[in-house]
C-alpha cells in the first residue's frame, strides 16, 4: 500500500504545504504544536478539501484539484481514530463496533466482528456504555470500530495524547498488533518521540507547514536538528535486534544485529524473537581506547562518521558499527578533550538500564501479544 501527497492549503494565516510519499505499515507525522499534523490527516481523511494539490492511496485518486476530482469521506474507505474516542454514549460498546460495519460494502468487508474483539481483547467490554470504560479501554473499542469499516488506511490523530502512562502502556501493544496483523496501513499522529521509535516504520517530520524531511523512522530520529527542543534529547538509533541468549541466573538477555551484542534486563522474550530497540544519543558515551574496570556492559566498536559540534555546549557525533550508525550527544568540551575527528576509531559505551520500557519493544517477527489479554507482555 502506498500513499502520495502533494498539496497546498491555507487556514487563515497558516499555510500547509506537504509533499511527501510512503509505502511503510505506520507512517508517522511528526511535528510539534502548529506544525500542520492535523491539518494534513483532516485533508487525507476527507475532512477538508485542499486549495491545492493531489492524495492518492494505493493508486486511488482521492483529491486531485487540477481534475476536479474529490472523493468525499465516507467513500474514501479511511478509519479515523481521534484523540478522544467519539464513541456513541447510547449504544453499547458491540453497537458502536457493528456501526463501523455498516460503511463498507457487504462484498467488500474483511474480517469478522469476533477477529476484530479477539484481536484488539475486548470481548469482556461488549455489553457495557462507554460512560464506563477506561480511557484505554475506549480507544481499543474505537479502533475497533475503524478496522470494522474495512479501511484502506486508517488515521490516528495523537491517540495516546489524553491517557497516562499507565493507559498508554495498556494500549500500545494493540497498537502495534493493528501494524502488524492486519496489512492496513496506518497513517499516526505524535509529537512524541518515544511513540514514533517504537511504533513508526516511516515518518514524516513537520515543521511551520513545510515538510522537514520524510523517510524511515531509523534514519530520521537519529537527525537529532530535526526534532524540537524539548524532544532532542529523546531522539537517537532505532535497530531490530534478535535476542541470543537468556541469562537468568542475572536476569539479563543478550541482543545482536550487525550494530553488534546489547546486553538489556531480561526481556519476556524467547531466543530467536525480533525486538525493536531504542538507543537515545544522550545515553551514549564515547571513549577513545576500549574501558575497563566500568559497570556499563556494552561497548560497541566504530569509527566517527560525522561530527557536528556547532557554537552550542553539545556536540552531535555519528558512529558507523559494522555499516549501523549509532548517535552520540556529548559535550563539545568532551569532544575538544578527546581530540574527535571524522574516521577516527572510538567506543560507544552504553549502559544496560538504558533500555527500559520505553526504548525496547517487540517486532512483528517476534510473538504477538496473547490474543484477549490486557496487560502489557512487551518492554515498551
Amino acid at each position: 500500500m502506498s500513499l502520495s501527497v502533494d498539496i497546498s492549503h491555507r487556514l487563515g494565516a497558516f499555510t500547509l504545504e506537504a509533499a511527501f510519499e510512503s509505502s511503510g505499515r505506520l507512517t508517522a507525522l511528526f511535528g510539534p504544536s502548529g506544525s500542520g499534523k492535523t491539518t494534513l490527516v483532516n485533508l487525507i481523511g476527507g475532512l477538508l478539501r485542499p486549495e491545492r494539490g493531489a492524495i492518492s492511496c494505493d493508486g486511488r485518486v482521492l483529491v486531485d484539484t487540477a481534475s476536479g476530482v474529490f472523493v468525499p469521506k465516507h467513500k474514501r474507505r479511511i478509519g479515523y481514530v481521534f484523540q478522544d474516542a467519539r464513541l456513541f454514549p447510547h449504544m453499547t460498546v458491540d453497537q458502536n463496533l457493528r456501526y463501523g460495519r455498516f460503511f463498507a460494502p457487504p462484498t467488500e468487508r474483511t474480517g469478522s466482528t469476533a477477529d476484530v474483539v479477539d484481536l484488539l481483547g475486548i470481548g469482556h467490554l461488549l455489553d457495557r456504555g462507554p460512560g464506563s470504560l477506561s480511557g484505554g479501554e475506549k480507544q481499543r473499542v474505537a479502533i475497533g470500530r475503524a478496522l470494522l469499516a474495512s479501511p484502506k488506511l486508517i488515521l490516528m490523530d495523537e491517540p495516546l495524547a489524553s491517557l497516562d502512562e499507565r493507559r498508554k502502556a495498556e494500549i500500545m501493544p494493540y497498537i502495534e498488533r493493528l501494524r502488524d496483523e492486519t496489512g492496513i496501513p496506518i497513517v499516526y499522529v505524535s509529537h512524541s518521540i518515544a511513540e514514533v521509535a517504537r511504533l513508526a516504520t516511516d515518518m514524516v517530520v513537520l515543521d511551520a507547514g513545510k515538510v522537514a524531511a520524510a523517510g524511515t523512522a531509523a534514519d530520521l530520529l537519529q537527525r537529532l536538528d530535526l526534532l524540537p527542543d524539548e524532544e532532542r534529547d529523546e531522539g537517537g538509533a532505532v535497530f531490530e535486534m534478535q535476542v541470543k541468549s537468556r541469562d537468568e541466573a542475572f536476569g539479563m538477555s543478550l541482543l545482536t544485529s550487525p550494530v553488534g551484542e546489547i546486553h538489556v534486563a531480561e526481556l519476556d522474550a524467547e531466543t530467536g524473537t525480533t525486538v525493536r530497540v531504542r538507543i537515545r544519543a544522550r545515553d551514549i558515551m564515547v571513549a577513545t581506547e576500549r574501558p575497563r574496570g566500568i559497570s556499563a556492559l556494552n561497548v560497541l566498536p566504530g569509527r566517527i562518521a560525522a561530527l557536528g559540534t556547532g557554537t552550542g555546549p553539545f556536540a552531535d557525533v555519528t558512529i558507523d558499527c559494522n555499516g549501523q550508525e549509532i548517535a552520540a550527544r556529548i559535550t563539545r568540551q568532551s569532544a575538544a578533550t578527546l581530540g574527535l575527528t571524522l574516521g577516527m576509531a572510538v567506543f560507544a559505551v552504553v549502559k544496560s538500564v538504558t533500555f527500559d520500557r520505553r526504548n525496547t519493544a517487540r517486532t512483528a517477527a517476534g510473538a504477538s501479544l496473547p490474543r484477549g489479554t490486557t496487560s502489557n507482555p512487551l518492554v515498551s
